[in-house]
């Protein structure tokens, strides 16, 4: 994923709805509970931690019973403290005070709340990338050091590599070809950042690098749960049986679920587009745009599936009369350069979604040469009347402007080979007139359809009339 393309838009819950999410969420409140609890009794070590008698007290505090509770209180104090909810006073003394954030989480707004969260998930994310404390026990050096390259770890490499899962997870639910706010199954998220995108059939060593993977994304998924970032069903403990131990039930091999199922939470998905969006990746959301104008609207979603596209539309004409709307867009529709196509592809999609009171807007323009065509197409399905005919090179204009959008839009598509296939059978002689429109785009969209179409003839005239067009236009 490269952080100079345009990400899919995130459809996004509203920011007061995800702050409640936040502060319902075990990590943030605990670390909450335990600012609240502190006091001047209170002392911390020299890392900043609780001191180890007063971890039973903490674990009391939040509820915590069993072996582990103590570790949890220590996590919760520490989420605390990288949070802002607790200040260290004095380090020498190892006193503490409530934080000036704690305040923040009843009385700061919802992007506080928000913004309290993400510090917070940051900290469990460079946990999560820290290896299993057994084995940091086992790699201690007697000088009391860890010794890294015992472990076989490099943080860096970690941290890049549970990245690069939790960005692939982000583009499939927002990607209109991805499972959206369905789970995904572990091994297919492993899968798709240890499998070249090229590789066939999987070797037997790639294989055992997937479900390698898999067992370190388990125990990362289960820490990252807590914090509100993802639904995660674990995998199943079976599977991690001896070969030679019998299981305690049958086991259902084709079952998916069993190697682990994730799910990116409303929450988590604003958390990991902030972190795309610190990164200097373009994270885009739907309602971005819905307060600009409507040059920035038809630019902005260019590169937007379809869904998104209508969806940010809609906001976009929610805030604006038709008539209004049907003027800006058209204006800001016009236009030679390269852009321009896509961006009267989008205009017309979006006067679709415009009613009759915009016909004035669309008769103003008849005579445009840029878009009189989408005008007399928009007054047509809307039953306007004395729409008049369009002039042969305006339907010439027209197809050559459409199938450049269409190349912008989708690249080779099936879709648009069957609109080439179509065009040059329904006009006989389409080449020997096509190539004498004067679009810039002619010979680009001549190329094309002369590499789509499948009858080798037809590919050959539209060779040539590119050739023509290029030459006519000083190519």
């Amino acid at each position: 994923m490269s952080d100079s393309s345009t990400l899919p838009p995130a459809r996004l819950r509203p920011e007061a709805e995800l702050a409640r999410e936040a502060l319902s969420t075990p990590v943030l409140a605990r670390a909450a509970r335990l600012a609240r609890w502190a006091g001047a009794d209170t002392r911390v070590d020299a890392g900043g931690g609780l001191v180890e008698e007063q971890l039973p007290a903490a674990a009391e505090q939040l509820g915590l019973t069993g072996d582990d509770a103590a570790a949890y209180a220590s996590e919760a104090w520490r989420i605390a403290v990288d949070t802002g909810l607790v200040e260290i006073t004095d380090e020498e003394a190892g006193t503490v005070a409530a934080g000036e954030d704690l305040a923040l989480l009843t009385g700061g707004s919802p992007q506080d709340v928000l913004g309290l969260w993400v510090t917070a998930l940051e900290a469990v994310l460079a946990d999560a990338s820290v290896p299993d404390l057994d084995d940091l026990v086992d790699a201690m050096a007697e000088g009391g050091e860890v010794d890294l390259s015992s472990l076989d770890w490099d943080p860096e490499a970690e941290a890049e590599f549970l990245d690069g899962v939790l960005g692939n997870l982000y583009l499939l639910t927002v990607g209109e070809d991805g499972p959206g706010e369905a789970p995904v199954p572990l091994p297919a998220l492993a899968a798709s950042v240890i499998v070249p995108s090229d590789m066939g059939e999987p070797s037997n060593e790639v294989l055992e690098q997937v479900s390698d993977a898999m067992m370190r994304l388990d125990d990362q998924f289960r820490l990252l749960e807590p914090v509100g970032l993802v639904e995660y069903q674990p995998v199943d403990e079976a599977l991690m049986a001896d070969a030679d131990e019998e299981p305690a039930a049958p086991v259902d091999e084709t079952d998916v679920a069993r190697y682990g199922m994730v799910r990116l939470t409303p929450l988590g998905l604003y958390g990991l587009r902030a972190r795309l969006l610190d990164a200097g990746f373009d994270a885009p959301a739907v309602g971005d745009l819905a307060d600009k104008g409507a040059d920035a609207l038809l630019d902005g979603t260019a590169p937007f599936p379809p869904a998104a596209a209508h969806a940010e539309t809609e906001l976009w004409l929610a805030g604006r009369g038709p008539l209004t709307a049907a003027r800006e867009l058209l204006a800001a529709a016009r236009g030679t350069d390269t852009g321009a196509p896509l961006r009267r592809l989008r205009c017309q999609q979006a006067l679709s979604l415009v009613g009759a009171e915009a016909e004035p807007a669309l008769r103003e323009v008849l005579d445009d040469a840029e878009l009189g065509g989408l005008a007399r197409v928009w007054l047509t399905e809307h039953g306007a009347r004395d729409v008049p005919a369009p002039p042969q090179e305006m339907v010439f204009w027209l197809t050559i402007d459409t199938l450049a959008a269409q190349l912008a839009a989708e690249g080779n598509s099936e879709e648009l080979r069957a609109l080439v296939e179509g065009l040059a059978r329904q006009h006989s002689g389409f080449f020997d007139t096509v190539w004498r429109v004067e679009h810039p785009a002619t010979p680009d969209v001549l190329e094309a359809m002369g590499r789509l179409h499948p009858d080798k003839k037809i590919a050959k005239e539209a060779r040539k009339a590119a050739f023509k067009a290029r030459s006519q236009q000083g190519g």
